[in-house]
């Protein structure tokens, strides 16, 4: 079979490999689409923490299973249209004891620390994977990041009414705003590009954008929504009661932490790989509650495919470029020099 590989930065090739054999409690799937996240691109850039080359990138797919064990406890069936859970954890270590298995200490997800879905075929362990419920191959690809900005959301236990600040419009920002929208925050994104920002209000409907192009933008525009107050001589904005950051960047973090609200909540969803030197001492002057965010858990797969299934979120919105699996070199190129123009970038491996 042919398997997409990111053999360096900067350079991907197709290479033909062994067709995978699965195992007892295992399925044999043929993917059928794969989104490029953040994360690979960010392998493809050399910019990625969990990446070693050369690696077969890709951990948002859906595939149709070809073959499974008969009568399996999970229900899945031969011609099953589904998707899968890509974080493997280890089972042993304090967090797994915990039932925290998202957080394991010795995580592994596909295309990041393990080779990936770019590929004709995988096999997956029963328990990963998930029946896509008739929802479209293609869009049942998006499930997996839906799932990612939904995990971190629900970190921060937003209620209604709540003022959301979303930094970050690319796909796991857009996501994570409009599972934030759905509990009933008050939702603002914040970006440096203005077609994603726009692309997002037009097709999502949320409260407001905020072009974060200069030094004082997001100062400005926190002090205009939520309010401010004259201490002392000086404007303060009331800020934010919850704060998103979905980028990786050392800026976007301390953008949040400076948008915060005074015991307002901070979520971290973006990976990065850069240090950032900061005045902690406003965690504690906030009282903030900082709170890191990883990969997801079986219910937020189960809970999501359920909610797209039933129509409470239009998710073909956020894929907005497609690509042969042939052409992945392309598509990672062109994602990396126009990503201010592209939100979900789909490998097609139907044909």
């Amino acid at each position: 079979m042919k398997a997409v590989y990111i053999v360096e930065p900067g350079k991907v090739e197709i290479r033909e490999i062994e067709k995978p054999v699965r195992k007892p409690g295992e399925a044999l799937l043929k993917v059928l689409y794969g989104g490029i996240c953040g994360s690979d691109l960010g392998s493809y850039r050399g910019t990625f923490a969990y990446f070693d080359y050369p690696r077969i990138p890709g951990h948002e797919f859906s595939a149709e299973i070809v073959e499974v064990d008969e009568d399996n406890e999970y229900g899945l069936k031969n011609g099953m249209v589904v998707t899968c859970n890509p974080y493997f954890n280890c089972g042993t270590c304090y967090s797994c004891q915990k039932g925290l298995v998202n957080a394991c200490m010795d995580n592994q997800t596909m295309g990041c620390q393990r080779d990936g879905a770019f590929c004709e075929y995988i096999t997956m362990p029963l328990e990963r994977i998930f029946d896509g419920k008739g929802i479209p191959a293609k869009v049942l690809a998006a499930i997996e990041p839906f799932c990612i900005g939904y995990h971190g959301i629900q970190r921060a236990g937003i209620k209604k009414g709540d003022k959301v600040l979303v930094v970050g419009s690319g796909t796991i920002g857009v996501l994570a705003a409009i599972a934030a929208k759905a509990l009933g925050g008050e939702v603002y994104m914040a970006d440096v590009a203005k077609a994603k920002l726009d692309y997002a209000m037009e097709s999502f409907g949320f409260a407001g954008t905020i072009l974060n192009d200069g030094p004082d933008a997001l100062d400005k525009a926190t002090k205009e929504i939520t309010g401010s107050i004259n201490i002392n001589g000086n404007e303060a904005a009331y800020g934010f009661d919850v704060c998103i950051e979905a980028v990786g960047l050392p800026s976007t973090f301390q953008n949040c932490i400076d948008a915060a609200a005074f015991g307002g909540k901070v979520v971290i969803i973006g990976v990065g790989k850069k240090n950032l030197d900061f005045n902690f001492t406003m965690i504690q002057k906030k009282e903030l509650d900082v709170y890191g965010s990883r990969n997801a858990m079986n219910k937020d797969f189960i809970e999501l495919i359920d909610i797209v299934k039933e129509g409470g979120v239009n998710l073909e919105k956020v894929i907005t470029d497609e690509y042969p699996y042939e052409e992945a070199a392309k598509a990672l190129e062109d994602f990396s020099t126009n990503g201010a123009d592209m939100l979900k970038v789909i490998l097609d491996f139907t044909k």
